[in-house]
């Protein structure tokens, strides 16, 4: 019965989702305050309908109910119960039901805080939005309905994928969601300023919050993914240019270079135009992303192998969104109005150029993803594109990107003195130019490229510090009245520049660990050890164990060094039984900011078996870089500045004084 009374959910959450698409547009073209209004409660109601589809999707799962096809596919009894509750989503029915999910949430809360906004804006946001949810409601009912029956009903389920159950699967794509699902909210807002024809820096305070919400989930879910690849697939990499990685990195550089856009929007009135069409692309973007990863038309670790027919329907849902967006802003982008006018030497003119390099950068992803793609539609020649590529082409945009970052924040708005944020910046170039010296003295050198990018990463941390002991006058004033100026600096101004340093926290983990990571592959029996960057690995044996729905050799290995034991790594492999399927569990133990990294290979003859070994020095950097710019975003975001837009209220009191 849950899975009927969820189906039908489905069903009214669509039909409001087209009340929620036409009756608020209708009303803001007539003008019309009844029918504009109508928005927020069909937004309410429809998260409501899809709240319980979604959970009611969760309990056939939680309750084995195996008479579902979709809970048969990727479910089992002796599944652990955290994965009865994330298998929810690790398939396509799922996760496109999440996806959905997530999007009523966010058109739910724009129609509960976008009261301050104008009624005209709002009901066009909230009808674009609802125009969204159908066209995805309609793919789930027609394409890819999570509730259908399985008559007889089987006694067991085939087990979810086995990569997937782990819990950094458990949180990766929801908090990927969250970031492509919000970018939505810029594209609603930027389709109805077309409709409007109407855009001010009202407008780019508004989307502003938005974007940053989207870019912060955004970029924990690609780290948290990253991470799980790192640790789980047992190869070492924190990212393979693969084109499912890409689907998600793209719209995170675009949505970057949207949310500097937006600045320059609010402070100075420039950019419009450029600004409305970067909402466009982020969005995009993340459709692209959805695309690539349903359609069939690639094969990646993290794709879904669906019917190419469900990749149709969804590229008639990009055709829709993309190339109609494109349209409206190609008849109505000319009559908005430019704005301000500002200096190449400037702030807005550093933020122009960072726009260029995010934007050429998500240019190049895009062509190396698709690029195989096209020829192969087109040819039917198969070539791959991989990290040599995507490396060479976007390192140097990356290196010159975070060697000009610092200057930015330093430079004055509309006409900057360039010379002058150059000397603010010599101790910062100073530091960098020590700690490179260091490194390449006590590794006796390195790649060339490894060392250009720790010198940026190195200045970019360098730098953020240097732009808020300029803001507070340390060293200039007193220590007292620094700390006066400290505490009334802006949140945003310290959010800025702590997610600046976190790029650059980023970068130096990056580097550190292609640059000087070291790897031996050795063929072990117990007792045998093996020496890597100072540690040596005493191999003591392998045993068996078994979980809920798998079994395991264990390898059992202690770091020694100095002869003292220092800790014991238990790499794994894994085979689920219901799927016969193989995993890899890697030994990981962090020493520092480094790791010792441990995978098992195939056993050998005699006992022995094959073991692949890395140190890889500040590699955790990675992902506490990313960690560091979520938190300067939501440090941001917790400014009341950048949450709370033009009050009506105020404006209508504004209005009515003269009257008065």
């Amino acid at each position: 019965m849950i899975a009927e009374l969820s189906h039908y959910a489905l069903v009214l959450a669509f039909v409001l989702a087209l009340v929620q698409t036409f009756v608020p547009v209708w009303g803001a073209a007539r003008n019309d305050t009844t029918l504009m209004a109508v928005g927020e409660p069909v937004a309410f109601a429809g998260l409501g309908f899809v709240a319980f589809a979604f959970f009611g999707l969760m309990a056939l799962y939680v309750g084995s109910d195996f008479s579902v096809a979709n809970v048969y596919e990727n479910s089992h009894s002796a599944m652990a119960l955290v994965y009865k509750f994330t298998a929810v989503w690790g398939n396509h029915e799922g996760s496109m039901l999440l996806w959905v999910f997530v999007l009523a949430i966010f058109s739910a809360l724009v129609a509960l805080f976008g009261r301050h906004l104008p009624d005209r804006l709002r009901a066009n946001v909230l009808g674009v939005e609802g125009a969204i949810a159908a066209a995805f409601l309609l793919f789930i009912l027609a394409t890819s309905n999570p509730f259908l029956r399985l008559d007889p009903a089987p006694a067991e389920g085939r087990d979810l994928n086995p990569i997937l159950q782990d819990l950094g699967l458990a949180i990766h794509p929801p908090l990927l969601y969250l970031g492509y699902v919000g970018f939505s909210i810029a594209f609603a807002f930027a389709v109805a300023a077309l409709i409007e024809g109407k855009i001010d820096a009202a407008w780019a305070r508004w989307v502003r919050p938005w974007t940053l919400t989207a870019w912060i989930f955004l970029t924990l879910g690609i780290s948290m993914g990253s991470y799980w690849a790192y640790y789980e697939l047992g190869w070492g990499g924190f990212w393979f240019w693969d084109p499912v990685e890409n689907a998600s990195v793209m719209p995170w550089l675009a949505g970057t270079a949207l949310l500097h856009s937006a600045v320059v929007m609010e402070k100075r009135d420039a950019l419009k135009v450029w600004t409305i069409l970067l909402a466009i692309l982020t969005f995009s973007l993340s459709l692209l992303g959805t695309f690539l990863v349903r359609s069939g038309v690639l094969t990646s670790v993290h794709a879904f192998a669906t019917d190419p027919t469900r990749g149709v329907f969804i590229l008639i849902i990009l055709v829709l969104f993309i190339g109609g967006s494109l349209v409206l802003f190609a008849v109505r982008g000319a009559e908005l109005k430019q704005g301000g006018i500002f200096a190449p030497v400037s702030r807005e003119g550093a933020l122009v150029i960072n726009n260029l390099l995010l934007t050429t950068a998500a240019a190049t992803v895009l062509t190396g993803t698709l690029y195989p793609l096209a020829l192969e539609a087109l040819t039917a020649d198969k070539i791959s594109v991989g990290p040599p590529f995507f490396n060479r082409s976007l390192g140097p945009l990356f290196l010159l990107l975070l060697a000009l970052m610092p200057f930015g924040p330093l430079l004055a708005w509309k006409r900057g003195d360039a010379y002058g944020a150059a000397q603010r910046l010599t101790y910062a170039a100073g530091a960098a130019l020590i700690v490179a010296a260091l490194v390449l003295y006590s590794t006796q050198g390195g790649p060339l490229l490894a060392m250009a990018g720790l010198l940026a990463g190195v200045f970019a941390v360098t730098g953020a510090l240097t732009e808020l002991a300029d803001r507070v006058a340390l060293f200039r004033e007193p220590l007292a009245a620094s700390f006066a100026r400290a505490k009334g600096l802006p949140r945003s101004a310290w959010g800025t520049s702590i997610a600046h340093a976190g790029i650059g926290i980023s970068l130096i983990g990056v580097v550190a660990e292609t640059g000087w990571s070291e790897e031996r592959i050795a063929s072990l029996k117990p007792g045998e050890n093996v020496s890597i960057a100072g540690f040596e690995l005493l191999y003591k044996g392998i045993d068996e164990r078994t979980g809920p729905n798998w079994r395991a050799e264990v390898g059992h290995f202690d770091v020694r060094v100095g002869g003292v034991t220092v800790a014991t790594l238990d790499p794994a492999k894994r085979v689920y039984l219901a799927r016969n399927q193989p995993t890899t569990e890697a030994g990981i133990k962090t020493f520092g900011l480094g790791q010792l990294y441990v995978s098992l290979g195939d056993s050998e003859a005699g006992g022995a078996i094959s073991a692949r070994i890395y140190w890889k020095p500040y590699v955790t950097l990675i992902w506490l870089g990313t960690i560091v710019m979520a938190l300067g975003g939501m440090l941001s975001l917790s400014d009341r500045r950048l949450r709370v837009g033009a009050p009506r209220p105020a404006a209508r009191r504004a209005a009515a004084t003269p009257a008065e």
